[in-house]
């Protein structure tokens, strides 16, 4: 997976993510805000903020938002939904979430919400988002999990290839997916960036099979292909992603996990 296919796939795609429920109205945007309490004086850096619904859900509350992302067409939907919000506090930037173009201690916090999962190296963007805190700054993350253990051995593995399964179907469904972490690997990774874990949740959302198949411009192919990998999924991926079939709908539940750092 390449950051030049995540430019493709979400440019191709990025008016969907405007009006994306889950995007646009999940209910850890709401979460975010009540955990980390934004403070009038803060500057905020939103990393991959495609059509920019955490940076519109913290600019009421911070002195100034930076909202950054990898692919332009997201950048252009973002500052045009910002405009019709009149929201004057929120800038928009083109930045790589591996190598962010700020100095070390710019912000009071940084936030990326159900992006990492797209991004080749998590630890890299993590170790960035630490750098460019102030001391103090929280690093506040909502993303996509996976069953699965940073840790090693025969029940260790039984985890991960549960997690390799589901990364396997997010996948299929959007070329663009790198891998979902667990939730052993986010609180090490933020540890191995120096942050100190101050709060982690798990978060559970309803997904409709096919909407969430049509944002990505699934092949009918494809669509038949993930329809089977859901409904025939071994027992430790069926007890999470936990589906629901009633006549011709389909459902399933994803787990987001929002976890907080402090800088030191």
């Amino acid at each position: 997976m390449s950051k030049q296919k995540v430019r493709q796939q979400f440019g191709a795609n990025a008016a969907a993510y405007a009006t994306s429920n889950v995007h646009a109205k999940g209910y850890s945007l709401k979460r975010l805000v009540e955990i980390t309490h934004p403070q009038p004086d803060w500057y905020l850096l939103d990393v991959a903020s495609a059509a920019g619904h955490t940076a519109f859900a913290f600019a009421p509350h911070v002195a100034h938002v930076t909202a950054t992302d990898l692919t332009p067409e997201m950048l252009v939907v973002a500052a045009n939904l910002a405009q019709e919000k009149g929201l004057a506090n929120v800038t928009f930037a083109p930045a790589d979430a591996e190598a962010l173009p700020y100095d070390d201690a710019s912000f009071e916090c940084v936030t990326c919400r159900i992006a990492p999962h797209h991004f080749p190296n998590i630890q890299q963007f993590i170790n960035e988002a630490a750098r460019v805190l102030k001391p103090g700054g929280l690093l506040a993350v909502v993303d996509n999990i996976v069953p699965g253990t940073h840790l090693r051995g025969k029940k260790a593995q039984l985890l991960n290839d549960a997690g390799n399964y589901v990364n396997a179907f997010e996948k299929l469904r959007d070329p663009s997916h790198g891998r979902c972490w667990s939730v052993s690997e986010w609180v090490y990774g933020f540890g191995q960036a120096g942050l100190s874990v101050v709060h982690q949740e798990l978060l559970s959302k309803e997904m409709e099979f096919g909407g969430w198949a049509a944002r990505m411009q699934a092949s009918a192919d494809g669509i038949t292909r993930l329809k089977a990998m859901l409904i025939q999924a071994p027992t430790a991926v069926a007890d999470f992603l936990t589906p629901q079939i009633s006549n011709d709908r389909i459902t399933f539940r994803l787990t987001e996990l929002l976890i907080v750092g402090r800088s030191g």
